[in-house]
């Protein structure tokens, strides 16, 4: 997956620049508990008051920006991304770890160290991971600027091409080489396919493609972006963050952007479709940045990470809603920034980033048990 993805995730990344414009049209729902005031330890509570889907919250990572930790096949492993001066990268970089936290003084990175690299997945098996990355394009950590014509943006960095590594961090397959974008993959939940953000038609449009690289198929053609896509737990369909400019002006600003390699993520919502691009679902009509979106277990919720509900487009959270677009529910209620949810395969586990436990500063993995 922002994400970007991808929408990746940077350091506070929307919260401090981006999303200070007109991000919302619904007002902010009134908090009914204050929050506690906690620092950042290992024995702190880390819950929040109205968090009533999550127990046994646990903080696996301590420092640096740490996020998108997807689970392995058998539930036991996370793979995420992480960009910390203390473990010396300055790049998001790939690395894994156990559910119950890493040992010793950092999680084994399996990237190459070089270039920039975003949205990991366990491949089945769970003995090697894919990624995408730049590092053949460019060994350098890529940069991109934070904002344009004041509009907080994303990079989108053409030299991104999606690999596969063994835990070593030996890469064992290149699985696209296309000119331009090709990044933010997710795997099937039985393993055989994989759905990721390329823009080799020129925009940036979903494709699915059999695990070793053969069968590339579109999924989407609407011009906007489309991205950090997951399967349903039934494999049938995709939920996806999209933009979809409208007018001619906001049609002329997307493609002006993204032939800078760039995206405004301010505005985007969550849709559905079945995995060969049929039957188009919008799911949210919130405003604002609705993003970051996995599946419940049950196939009938979805869950998402959204600033809609906050007039200052400052503060995320994550909050599920039913694939139809009706009951949408708070989930988190971290005053700074909760995002990239996924299940366990079991459903019995969440993980996701938040900035929670550090006064904002730093973006760390967090896990819970869910309660329905």
């Amino acid at each position: 997956m922002q994400n970007l993805r991808k929408m990746k995730l940077e350091k506070l990344l929307i919260i401090g620049l981006a999303f200070a414009l007109n991000a919302c049209n619904a007002p902010a729902p009134e908090q009914k508990a204050e929050v506690q005031e906690i620092t950042e330890t290992k024995t702190a509570k880390l819950e929040y008051p109205g968090e009533k889907h999550l127990t046994n919250l646990q903080q696996l990572t301590f420092g640096g920006d740490n996020a998108e930790a997807y689970f392995s096949f058998d539930g036991k492993s996370l793979c995420f991304q992480a960009s910390n001066p203390e473990w010396g990268t300055e790049c998001d970089q790939i690395y894994y770890m156990p559910i119950e936290g890493y040992k010793g003084d950092k999680a084994p990175m399996v990237s190459t160290g070089k270039g920039r690299t975003t949205c990991s997945y366990f491949m089945p098996g769970d003995k090697s991971i894919i990624y995408a990355s730049t590092h053949l394009a460019d060994e350098a950590c890529p940069q991109a600027p934070r904002s344009s014509n004041g509009k907080y943006v994303w990079g989108v960095f053409p030299g991104f091409d999606i690999f596969v590594t063994d835990l070593e961090g030996n890469i064992q397959t290149q699985l696209t080489d296309s000119p331009g974008y090709d990044a933010e993959p997710t795997l099937s939940p039985d393993g055989t396919k994989i759905v990721f953000t390329s823009i080799r038609s020129g925009d940036l449009e979903l494709y699915t493609m059999n695990v070793d690289g053969s069968d590339v198929r579109q999924v989407t053609d609407e011009l906007g972006y489309d991205g950090g896509a997951f399967f349903s737990p039934d494999g049938t369909r995709l939920v996806f963050r999209t933009s979809r400019p409208k007018t001619d002006e906001e049609k002329k600003t997307y493609k002006d952007l993204l032939a800078k390699g760039l995206v405004q993520p301010t505005e985007m919502e969550i849709y559905t479709c079945k995995v060969d691009g049929s039957d188009m679902r919008q799911v949210t009509k919130l405003g604002g940045a609705n993003w970051a979106p996995f599946y419940h277990p049950s196939g009938e919720k979805i869950l998402f990470s959204t600033n809609h509900h906050v007039k200052s487009g400052r503060q995320f959270n994550i909050f599920s809603i039913k694939e139809d677009g009706t009951e949408l529910q708070q989930v988190t209620f971290d005053d700074t920034f909760d995002a990239f949810p996924m299940f366990s395969p079991n459903g019995k586990k969440l993980v996701f980033s938040s900035n929670r436990n550090n006064k904002g500063r730093d973006t760390n993995v967090f896990i819970a048990d869910w309660v329905d």
